[in-house]
């Protein structure tokens, strides 16, 4: 899986364990901790999940919208290597001459290789224990420096140093979505319908797949709202940018289009920042869950891939799942990272155009992920049922662009493409990350006791 969506993809799985199980006391005759889909904080006052926190978990992500090192510094990285390539179109990179795009696949392909150590390494932390704030707000610090930092890269030698704030700027956001989404399971779960529910399954007035649907219901409110509002909040912060892009007058010269490139992501930065500390300061930090006997917030990580790995041979749908999740999901973030490297080629790197064309994508993404949200909560339908439609979107992207090896006519060839592309990625594909994270997420809690079972037995 490369960079684009692996922050998601990661981040999904990462509620699995700090979606807490129930205290084993608490469990009734003959029913086992893991079988038990309630939290113990769901009966803790404290904890309970107010207005005000959620609006400023919302405002996050608002502000780590991807614009500073997701977006535009990739376009900042790949415009300096066309700049200092020349004519020749290449430049020395890893000891031999390559082309600028296969130097932004190696980069690609580096950053997400630190990243899998990285996860692994640290990817317990945002389950188990206290930590999982802290590394948030250690994470977002890095970006924010690395944010400012490209004010100083703006020129085409310093490209060595552009491929740098690069690959760890795609790490630092990929560290801050996986740990920011890490803590909406708890934020849903702790809504006071949520705990309402809660209270009703202990008593017994309603069942487990009640207390289960009304649960996944919750999740992907909380999660769509996430998805709107940041779509709504970017797009505002992109239409001032424009004025700013005119102000700097980025089309009169290559070197203004790069300064305007590095103001921008400063620019974008700065309202991240903004919108962060609210929730800094007001999260309810909430523990994970503890640590099994024995084991460290390092070691559990790699005890819970060993257990899956014997577990998961019992359980063929979702060895079929998770083959199929990793396969789709690779496609489609390898699709992403070669048509945003098209697209910047084609578009010249033109400041002013690639924001045009991504406030498209963001327009379309918000009718996509209200629309879809209306439909489901309308009709009662699964997650899964949802993210089905969704890679029917994902498989014409593929098709569209295989298309292209035969001929120019279509294919991402053409900058009409990519505003064609911008607008059925947000309507209909950008809602996988909302998918993909939520088919997890929604039965996360379920996965111990369905590890314990055999197909036949589910």
């Amino acid at each position: 899986m490369s960079v684009a969506n692996a922050g998601m993809a990661v981040a999904a799985t990462g509620p699995l364990a700090e979606d807490a199980i129930r205290d084993p006391e608490l469990a009734g005759p003959g029913e086992s901790e893991e079988e038990r889909p309630i939290a113990p904080d769901q009966f803790d006052p404290r904890y309970e999940t107010s207005k005000w926190e959620r609006w400023v978990y919302y405002c996050y992500y608002i502000g780590n919208n991807g614009l500073t090192l997701f977006n535009f510094a990739p376009t900042l990285f790949q415009d300096l290597l066309y700049e200092a390539a020349g004519d020749s179109g290449r430049l020395q990179f890893l000891g031999a001459y390559r082309t600028i795009n296969s130097i932004v696949l190696l980069a690609n392909g580096i950053s997400f290789a630190i990243q899998v150590v990285l996860f692994l390494l640290l990817g317990s932390m945002a389950d188990y224990g206290r930590w999982r704030p802290w590394i948030l707000i250690f994470w977002s610090i890095v970006a924010f420096s690395l944010g400012f930092g490209w004010l100083g890269v703006h020129t085409e030698e310093k490209w060595p140093i552009a491929t740098g704030l690069y690959m760890v700027g795609l790490i630092a956001y990929q560290m801050c979505i996986t740990f920011w989404t890490a803590a909406f399971p708890g934020l849903a779960r702790n809504q006071p319908v949520m705990r309402k529910k809660a209270e009703q399954f202990e008593n017994g007035e309603i069942t487990r797949d009640d207390y289960d649907f009304a649960d996944m219901m919750e999740r992907n409110k909380v999660y769509n709202v996430a998805f709107i509002m940041q779509s709504a909040g970017e797009l505002v912060i992109l239409a001032i940018l424009v004025g700013i892009l005119f102000a700097l007058d980025v089309n009169a010269s290559v070197e203004k289009n790069l300064w305007g490139l590095s103001v921008l992501i400063a620019y974008a930065t700065g309202v991240w920042i903004c919108l962060a500390i609210p929730w800094f300061i007001l999260e309810k930090k909430r523990p994970g869950q503890q640590l099994p006997p024995g084991m460290n917030v390092i070691s559990v990580g790699f005890w819970n891939i060993w257990r899956a790995m014997v577990q998961i041979w019992e359980l063929k749908q979702s060895l079929i799942y998770l083959i199929g999740y990793f396969l789709l999901g690779d496609s489609l973030n390898t699709t992403v990272t070669v048509i945003a490297t098209l697209q910047n080629s084609v578009v010249s790197y033109n400041t002013l155009t690639l924001t045009y064309i991504l406030m498209v994508g963001i327009a379309t993404q918000l009718v996509g992920i209200w629309g879809y949200w209306r439909i489901q909560k309308r009709y009662g339908l699964s997650t899964k049922t949802m993210f089905d439609f969704v890679m029917i979107g994902i498989l014409l992207l593929d098709l569209w662009g295989m298309i292209g090896i035969w001929t120019h006519k279509i294919g991402y060839h053409h900058e009409w493409e990519f505003w064609l592309y911008s607008a059925v990625y947000g309507l209909v594909v950008y809602v996988m990350d909302m998918s993909m994270g939520c088919v997890k997420i929604a039965n996360s809690f379920k996965v111990p006791m369905v590890c314990l079972q055999s197909d036949d037995d589910q």
